[in-house]
């Protein structure tokens, strides 16, 4: 069984060591095994956890609710349906995220395209009665 160190566990993750050593002393990590050195080891299912951890901070979940979440790992499956219920709040959390950043893409795409056939023509003039910013 692969084991990992914090730096090991920190570049497989592209985070500073700081912020897992932090994950860690906030609670998200209670089921890291430390050497008699008192190093921190990572295995395989370490790491997993440390992605979800990763995923749910990128949802913008707070380091309390993630907290929480860890401890429902910890009850087993007893937490089942609250860990169900986190993540289908996670999923409706993302799909607005998504649905915002599409409608700034859209508005990307759209300026490429004034731009491309601008560009094209030699003048913006093409375009006259659009955007009220690009007169």
């Amino acid at each position: 069984m692969e084991q990992y160190t914090i730096k090991d566990a920190a570049r497989i993750m592209n985070v500073p060591a700081s912020t897992i050593r932090y994950y860690d002393k906030e609670g998200l990590l209670p089921f890291i095994e430390r050497q008699e050195s008192g190093c921190r080891v990572f295995s395989e299912k370490n790491m997993e956890a440390l992605r979800i951890i990763d995923c749910l901070k990128k949802t913008g979940m707070s380091i309390k609710e993630i907290r929480q979440f860890s401890q429902w790992l910890e009850q087993g499956d007893a937490s089942l349906r609250q860990r169900y219920e986190m993540f289908l709040e996670r999923r409706r959390v993302v799909e607005e995220q998504m649905a915002k950043l599409q409608e700034v893409l859209n508005t990307i795409n759209y300026k490429c395209w004034y731009y491309e056939t601008a560009i094209a023509a030699g003048t913006e003039k093409i375009h006259q009665g659009g955007c009220c910013l690009e007169k």
